[in-house]
């Protein structure tokens, strides 16, 4: 037997292992936003105790590597944008906690 594709329309049903590709790419994306709008707060928060460029520098990178993860997620690259988020996440807190007095 073959596997049918599905009627225009219509969304392939999600594989028992997990999520389908459309919610994958969803949850990535969704997480993203959050994570930028948290980056964003967190660096008025960092800005207001002290102005500094490495301060800008750091959170500003973060918030970059969010909108990049935000845009491979719409075109189908998934799992490179969650490395990226990751390695992109643990970089800008070990740079924080090195680079900034």
């Amino acid at each position: 037997m073959t596997a049918e594709a599905p009627a225009s329309g219509e969304t392939p049903a999600a594989s028992p292992e997990g999520m389908s590709p459309r919610q994958a790419r969803l949850l990535r994306i969704a997480a993203a936003s959050v994570l930028l709008a948290a980056l964003a707060a967190v660096l008025a928060v960092r800005l207001a105790s002290r102005t500094s460029v490495l301060v800008v520098g750091v959170y500003g990178l973060a918030m970059i590597l969010c909108g990049v993860v935000i845009e491979l997620s719409r075109h189908g690259r998934t799992r490179l944008g969650t490395y990226l988020l990751g390695v992109g996440l643990v970089t800008a807190l070990v740079a924080d906690w090195l680079l900034l007095p």
